[in-house]
């Protein structure tokens, strides 16, 4: 027999040792890694993760309480290939946005933010780096300041008076005919309005919003339309590589408001820089488009995105998250406290004590118990 060659029970004993290191190996790995992440709930299909889970008949947010009262406060999920963690605890929030801030200050790269965000150029979007911190910083110094709020406050103080005095039209011209106010399509062309202001120094009147065709209602369209397919699910964000499949019909849409979008708000910058040229500019000291063109040079790149799109995306996120937010976080305090009569009978008497009814000037110090009492109220509730 040669020296070489192996018995069968040996070559088999020796495989059964190679085989026991290696499981010995992998189930340490395992259970180390086990120990430093979340648990995770049974039930993850391949490729697709957890999915399947969450397109029950129950909203999600119940569906995510469920889970969390069978493993804790935290733990995570796999939605395609991206993992998810779930956080119900304030204390285990608190330490994600502080000692943790960094590793979970990135985001995942969506479709949505691709088509219409202008290739994840909308910082709400953009992965964590000089990118984003380069235009944070520029948000958070420049453009929603405290000195910026304040050079243009008289913005939101000119709205809300307007909206008051056709409030009050409305209702004297059916004084002898009543006729029903649409209270929350008001609020949200007032909101809408000082958003735009702010913003691109636009406005528009309620006749403006009506006609279709024109700018005013294609814009709003055009943001309400992006609002609703931001947090519509897309098989590519679980998925990349089925990403071509739009069974859905969401990504023809968004092709399509993305255009929309970026027509209007380009033709704002088109004017804007065509004013510049004229002389007509207010040297960064006008609305937030004029901000961004007297902080960024013409020939400037920022992680690989243009001036003019840096601008128009800035815009786009800033429109986004200003107005439907306010405006449906009004409707819903006021439909609230509508709905309890107790509680609005209760905020009045405390603005009557801490504030009284002679005081409507902005810009004082009672403003904020005014929004202190009326929020209170509001959690009551």
């Amino acid at each position: 027999m040669d020296s070489t060659s192996f018995s069968p029970p040996i070559f088999e004993l020796l495989s059964l040792l190679i085989v026991y290191c290696f499981w010995r190996i992998i189930a340490k790995s395992i259970n180390k890694r086990e120990k430093n992440t979340a648990p995770e709930p049974s039930g993850a299909w391949p490729l697709i993760g957890h999915l399947p889970l969450l397109n029950g008949q129950e909203p999600i947010c119940k569906i995510l309480g469920a889970l969390a009262d069978k493993y804790g406060p935290i733990y995570s999920l796999r939605l395609g290939k991206h993992p998810i963690l779930i956080v119900s605890s304030w204390e285990i929030v608190k330490d994600c946005f502080t000692t943790n801030d960094r590793i979970l200050a990135t985001r995942a790269k969506i479709v949505a933010g691709k088509l219409m965000g202008y290739d994840n150029a909308i910082f709400a979007l953009a992965p964590y780096g000089p990118y984003w911190r380069d235009i944070r910083k520029i948000a958070t110094t420049e453009l929603l300041s405290s000195h910026r709020l304040e050079l243009l406050k008289h913005v939101r103080y000119s709205e809300v008076d307007t909206f008051i005095k056709d409030l009050y039209s409305l209702c004297s011209e059916n004084a002898f005919n009543p006729a029903k106010v649409v209270i929350s399509k008001l609020i949200e062309q007032l909101t809408f309005n000082i958003s735009l202001k702010l913003i691109a120094g636009k406005r528009f009147s309620a006749k403006d919003y009506e006609e279709q065709g024109s700018e005013a209602w294609r814009i709003n369209r055009a943001i309400k339309e992006a609002t609703h397919l931001f947090g519509v699910f897309i098989l590519g964000d679980a998925i990349p590589w089925l990403e071509w499949i739009d069974f859905q019909g969401h990504v023809g849409s968004m092709k399509s408001t993305a255009k929309e979008i970026d027509d209007v708000i380009g033709n704002w910058l088109k004017e804007r820089l065509q004013n510049k040229l004229q002389g007509e500019g207010h040297n960064g000291k006008g609305d937030l488009i004029d901000v961004l063109l007297s902080k960024l040079q013409e020939d400037a790149v920022m992680g690989g995105h243009t001036r003019d799109t840096v601008v128009k995306a800035t815009a786009l996120i800033l429109i986004l998250t200003g107005s439907e937010s306010t405006y449906l976080g009004i409707i819903w305090t006021m439909s609230l406290l509508l709905n309890h009569p107790k509680e609005l009978k209760k905020a009045q008497e405390e603005l009557d004590v801490h504030v009284g009814r002679d005081r409507w000037e902005f810009g004082k110090p009672w403003k904020i118990v005014k929004l202190v009492v009326i929020m209170s109220r509001k959690a009551r509730v």
